[in-house]
């Protein structure tokens, strides 16, 4: 495994700024850890998160998340598409990944798990580290736990102790911290090396045990497929209420519904179901794929 790819001194302090404006706009001051709340400032900034799990086909890796805009009548809307089909720990770094693109304003974007270095993506996972655990709080916390700015010298069994605590407390995919530490020059190559090259998704291994020990409930949660299929209930009334007010026909409802797993009925319409199966959501990540 190669060292992350290397942003320029201007390219990360514009990243840094963008990153301590926006969680200033949301609230996050100082030490304060986004975490799972990056679900609810998607809600909040009015974009709409489509759940749907998508398996890679054969080599080909499956999106990550995806960015989308739709214009309803006079308005537009914004959807954030997440493959839960990934584990938690990578869908909220998907998530935070695509807030670059919307900020910065890079139209209709789809991610995949594997690491790009084209020079935009490279800059999005840079943002969306940032955003999740800032460059300058994960230097004081690794300052504060071994009164040093490297840890170079630290042995790799207390490493894994710490990325443990550091991913139960920010919610970051251990790889992305692994990066982070070599990002700021805090571990060597070779350091980078030996903790990249551990299965840190083997439950019953080394990595696995001290995640487990140190938080089993948020660590399992990171490490699990939730395979969620849905939206939240203020994009269900969306939909509703576009129904309601003719923007949608019948059709459309109940297609855009059944994504979800939800009925007209469960909300008080009967509708005769179509002959045709469409299903508009799949369709857009096939064409893409």
């Amino acid at each position: 495994m190669q060292p992350p790819t290397k942003l320029d001194n201007q390219q990360i302090s514009k990243i840094r700024d963008l990153v301590e404006e926006k969680r200033r706009t949301l609230g996050y001051i100082g030490k304060a850890a986004i975490a799972k709340d990056i679900f609810a400032i998607l809600e909040n900034m009015n974009i709409l998160l489509l759940e749907y799990p998508i398996e890679s086909e054969g080599k080909k890796p499956a999106f990550s998340a995806a960015l989308m805009y739709s214009k309803v009548g006079d308005k537009e809307l914004i959807f954030m598409g997440l493959n839960t089909a990934d584990y938690f720990d990578r869908q909220i770094f998907a998530v935070a990944h695509e807030l670059y693109h919307f900020f910065t304003i890079t139209g209709s974007h789809l991610s995949r798990v594997t690491e790009v270095d084209s020079p935009i993506e490279v800059e999005a996972n840079r943002f969306a580290a940032e955003l999740l655990l800032p460059q300058n709080v994960l230097e004081s916390l690794i300052f504060s736990e071994f009164k040093d700015s490297s840890l170079q010298k630290i042995q790799i069994k207390t490493l894994l102790r710490f990325v443990a605590r550091l991913q139960c407390a920010w919610w970051l995919p251990y790889r992305s911290i692994v990066r982070r530490f070599m990002e700021i020059g805090a571990i060597s190559e070779q350091q980078f090396e030996q903790l990249y090259s551990i299965n840190e998704r083997d439950m019953v291994g080394e990595y696995g045990r001290m995640g487990k020990a140190i938080n089993n409930e948020i660590f399992w949660k990171l490490n699990t497929k939730t395979n969620n299929i849905g939206t939240s209930p203020k994009n269900i009334e969306v939909i509703i209420r576009n129904f309601e007010d003719n923007i949608i026909d019948e059709d459309k409802f109940l297609n855009t519904l059944s994504l979800f797993d939800k009925k007209p009925d469960d909300y008080g319409y009967t509708i005769e179901v179509s002959v045709e199966d469409v299903n508009e959501f799949e369709e857009f990540f096939n064409r893409r794929g």
